[in-house]
């Protein structure tokens, strides 16, 4: 079939009502606290003599700008492109190979989903330049099926590893316990009195809202006040993080397709469907933030080619492929998407690293609380501030022991090792991360050295790689044991460069 013989295709017309709605929520939820401040002001007939108006002229733009924009779009698949064009006052035209298209997402939001819809974003994977996606937005769940199935298909490798296809992990239940145990609870907790304080003021009452906490915890001691109000902040938080993670993780699966890709299918108010080929896959990370690794719970990461990075509206990455859950299936999802028997990241014996890595991490954590004590000595001396010279010496109390039993943890986490034909390497304490890179996937090695490692032996090798974040590094490893690993991990990169004894 020909290039003109191949019809153009509509988006689904459906998009007019469901941006219709969607501007009618947001003219609702902007117009109720502007119409009470209004009101309050004058008079409520007067507030809504401007208000509804207002937001039925708004939804009635958003209407016509819609259908402008729907009888505008049109798109087609052909056997080696896909092309859109669409634009009211500018046109564009886009076309993308259909050899570099890398992921077909799928997402539908609460609203999409009743209306059967999603929005469909095709990508090639790179990170910068113009021209590497098409969004349709939005054609029905069918349609959406089929573009990804057509658009991803690719012939199978045949590897005969005698693997399965199918579902690799589903969510279980029992995963929800390890929500609470990340730095999101605190930070849900500290937004919610946030929250409260600002719809609050929206009605004008937010010095009652402060004046009413004052008196209900003015009999209590300063301490006790304290504590309740961290109860309070961290009960709220626990809440909201489950029910973050109940909506981002819900209904989740990891399904291997004929063909080698990797599917992850998500959400419960926003549905999501993400795509991996397994050709990009250079590896897997094992990521242990410290209230999970606390409790045996892991999340796995992939390490590929063209993964798009997080923007500030998701709330999580496309390269996780697994939530966090018990050590062990993370490390069986981890082998079962890299078609090992035994996953690289608990495979193999890591190496550890000299004595005088963990000085550096004492001295760089008691760093830290000097950069926080010095500051309120200072002020509190110059000032004649009390409280702030107080305050002082209660964060060094606090502080130092803590900062000195995460320097020897960050020191006892870090490690190298290779295994088959994976190169691994673990860092950090706060979040704890062990990498098992392809060894095929290591473009160059850079070796740096300060001249404070320089005095006591040590260096920083860091395996350079077109997947995930680039760059992959072996922290403070001992001069010799590093470049000789360097050599066995990639032989030829720092080879002609090593002195042979």
């Amino acid at each position: 079939m020909t290039t003109s013989e191949v019809a153009w295709q509509r988006l689904d017309r459906r998009t007019v009502i469901v941006n219709t709605l969607n501007a009618a929520g947001v003219c609702v939820v902007a117009g109720v606290p502007t119409g009470i401040g209004v009101g309050g002001a004058t008079s409520p007939w007067l507030a809504l003599a401007i208000i509804v108006p207002a937001a039925l002229l708004i939804v009635g733009v958003v209407a016509l700008a819609d259908h402008l924009r729907w009888h505008k779009t049109r798109y087609r698949v052909l056997t080696d492109r896909v092309e859109l064009h669409k634009g009211i006052l500018v046109r564009s035209r886009r076309s993308l190979s259909r050899e570099r298209i890398r992921s077909v997402d799928l997402t539908a939001n609460l609203l999409l989903r009743f209306f059967g819809l999603v929005t469909v974003k095709i990508g090639t994977g790179e990170q910068t330049g113009t021209g590497t996606s098409l969004a349709l937005y939005p054609v029905s769940k069918a349609e959406g099926e089929r573009l990804r199935t057509e658009l991803l298909d690719r012939t199978p490798s045949g590897t005969g590893d005698g693997r399965r296809n199918g579902v690799l992990a589903a969510i279980d239940l029992g995963w929800v316990r390890f929500a609470p145990m990340s730095f999101v609870t605190p930070t849900l907790g500290v937004a919610a009195f946030g929250a409260v304080l600002q719809v609050a003021e929206w009605f004008g009452l937010q010095e009652g809202v402060i004046t009413w906490t004052i008196d209900r915890m003015r009999d209590l001691p300063l301490v006790a006040a304290i504590l309740v109000l961290v109860v309070i902040g961290m009960v709220v938080g626990v809440i909201g993080a489950t029910g973050l993670f109940v909506e981002m993780w819900w209904q989740y699966r990891l399904e291997r397709e004929p063909g080698g890709t990797l599917r992850v299918r998500r959400g419960l108010l926003t549905s999501r469907s993400i795509s991996l080929e397994e050709r990009r896959l250079r590896g897997v990370e094992l990521v242990e933030p410290l209230g999970n690794r606390l409790v045996g719970a892991a999340r796995v990461d992939a390490v590929a080619t063209g993964l798009a990075k997080q923007k500030e509206s998701e709330k999580t990455d496309h390269k996780t492929l697994l939530p966090s859950a018990p050590r062990d299936v993370a490390d069986r999802v981890a082998a079962e998407v890299l078609r090992e028997d035994v996953s690289p990241t608990s495979a193999v014996r890591l190496r550890p690293h000299p004595v005088a890595a963990r000085g550096r991490r004492v001295r760089w954590g008691l760093a830290c609380v000097a950069a926080v004590v010095a500051p309120l000595l200072v002020l509190g001396w110059l000032l004649s501030v009390e409280v702030l010279l107080h305050l002082a010496w209660i964060c060094a109390v606090v502080l130092v022991p803590v900062a000195v039993v995460l320097a020897i943890d960050a020191y006892r986490n870090l490690g190298h090792g290779l295994t088959g034909d994976y190169l691994v390497a673990r860092s950090g304490t706060v979040r704890r991360g062990t990498v098992a890179l392809q060894r095929r996937g290591v473009i160059g090695w850079t070796a740096r050295q300060s001249i404070f490692q320089r005095r006591k032996g040590l260096l920083t090798l860091t395996a350079t790689t077109a997947a995930g974040t680039g760059a992959y590094s072996v922290h403070d490893v001992g001069e010799s044991d590093g470049l000789s690993f360097a050599e066995s991990a990639v032989p030829d990169l720092f080879g002609p460069f090593l002195e042979r004894g």
